[in-house]
């Protein structure tokens, strides 16, 4: 019988190889593509200047929220690596790949892992942010990943030998979980998470007050909270809190008809969504619609919370309605894998890679369209949390511990979507790559501070706007 190709991911399905035979194709590409290799950047010739970048990336923003966006990036060298993956992508895009694709999660940093909630309401970690989710070489995951640890490092006080143990713990754990994984069933592969419990296995003692409130915390997040925190009671009728120009409700935008325009979005992403969960949705009806604004790379796109009453006030929900912007690894990313975005939509695009690699996505996750802009729809805040990496937040000796568990997230996601045993063999032990990623990403945390004081330079000379936050 023919392998069977799953039509909605668009991902061929290799002919049959052993386990063994991949493990050994993948060693044989070290001959191809030395790990050594992997660990040298080079800066292109021809860098663009940052200013323009910015700019750039500004002319599909909301204009009144693009200074917030330059604002929160300006924060910290840290903040600054989060909210320039398009930067870090074009100056890597030249770098030697050894050929493995997997769906990367294309803005991996570690502040982008989390805990959630599974269909079942356990909570589980894994990767949490998957707008530029793309189909691409898994060094590029890596390679940021490792990256945002050494600056991570350095903005919470730690010196250079703890930044090298932060990207060394990385590394040796996406290798020996990689090891797991390539002898894992599909099934078993396919079902497998990182519990809250192994998450405190894994954490230091030291870590464990912080983790346990972190996951207390998680687990009051819920639609009920949402509801004491983001609205006021008005004349017997809930209303979202408007805290302008973060938060804003439909009717007060110039856009005012922008809440009838979601009620044909959500008609689209109806349909989006399994015979189940459209059940479940028609029985909620739509009480408020505002403006939010989110993240820190993401300011400035268009995003809007819903919230949906179902048998009374008693009973919320708020759905998260964000653009889908074409990710910043598709120009780079195309010329290495034969991918074909789905339907072409950006929105569908995220849902699909989010289903492949995180394992339990959002019962709500769904896509949709409207006036030819591409959206994605989930749960605003469903048990959601995770790890504050902020001096007097986080302990920095603490931070390999973490980053080996990001490691082990990373390696799972890889593995769900890639050849985990061909990774495996090219990866070995983790020794190696490892000794790679820790003379890469000190020499792109350089870059990144370079980055930083030049736009801090700029910013002051009033080459672009930007907007402090208190």
């Amino acid at each position: 019988m023919a392998a069977v190709t799953p039509p909605a991911a668009d991902i061929p399905v290799p002919a049959y190889q052993s386990v063994s035979d991949r493990i050994a194709a993948g060693k044989a590409l070290r001959q191809r593509v030395k790990r050594s290799e992997l660990g040298v950047y080079a800066p292109p010739k021809n860098r663009p200047d940052l200013v323009e970048v910015l700019k750039t990336q500004a002319k599909n923003r909301v204009p009144e929220l693009v200074p917030i966006r330059h604002g929160r990036m300006l924060a910290s060298p840290f903040a600054y690596l989060r909210g320039s993956a398009a930067v870090m992508m074009a100056d890597n895009a030249a770098a030697p790949t050894t050929g493995i694709s997997v769906q990367t999660c294309g803005d991996m940093h570690v502040s982008n892992f989390g805990v959630f909630a599974s269909a079942e309401r356990n909570l589980v970690f894994a990767i949490n942010d998957f707008d530029d989710t793309y189909p691409g070489p898994w060094e590029w995951d890596l390679k940021r990943l490792a990256t945002s640890a050494v600056v991570a490092g350095r903005h919470l006080g730690g010196d250079r030998a703890l930044c090298e143990a932060a990207v060394q713990a990385t590394v040796v754990s996406y290798a020996e979980h990689l090891r797991t994984y390539a002898d894992m069933g599909y099934l078993d592969l396919w079902y497998d998470t990182i519990t809250d419990e192994e998450l405190l296995q894994k954490l230091p003692d030291s870590a464990e007050k912080y983790t346990q409130r972190m996951l207390a915390k998680a687990r009051d997040r819920n639609h009920l909270q949402v509801l004491d925190q983001m609205t006021d009671l008005v004349d017997d009728r809930h209303h979202i809190i408007e805290d302008p120009p973060l938060v804003v409700r439909a009717e007060t935008l110039e856009e005012s008809a922008m809440a009838a325009s979601l009620e044909r979005l959500l008609q689209d992403y109806f349909e989006s969504l399994g015979g189940d969960r459209r059940f479940l949705l028609s029985r909620y009806r739509v009480i408020d619609v505002a403006r939010r604004v989110v993240g820190v790379g993401s300011v400035g796109t268009r995003c809007w919370v819903i919230y949906l009453e179902g048998k009374d006030a008693s009973d919320p929900l708020f759905l998260q309605v964000k653009e889908a912007q074409a990710s910043v690894l598709a120009p780079y990313s195309e010329a290495l894998c034969d991918y074909r975005l789905p339907d072409n939509h950006e929105g569908r695009r995220v849902v699909i890679g989010q289903k492949l690699i995180q394992g339990s996505p959002d019962i709500f996750l769904g896509w949709g369209e409207l006036e030819g802009i591409h959206y994605y729809i989930r749960q605003l805040r469903d048990m959601k949390g995770g790890f504050k990496l902020e001096p007097g937040k986080f302990q920095v000796a603490n931070l390999p511990d973490y980053c080996a568990l990001c490691g082990w997230a990373l390696a799972l996601a890889h593995a769900k979507s890639g050849d985990a045993a061909m990774l495996s063999g090219y990866v070995g032990k983790g020794n190696s790559l490892a000794r790679a990623m820790v003379t890469f990403a000190a020499a792109y945390a350089d870059q990144n501070e370079q980055d930083y004081e030049y736009l801090m330079k700029a910013a002051g000379e009033g080459r672009f706007p930007v907007a402090y936050e208190d």
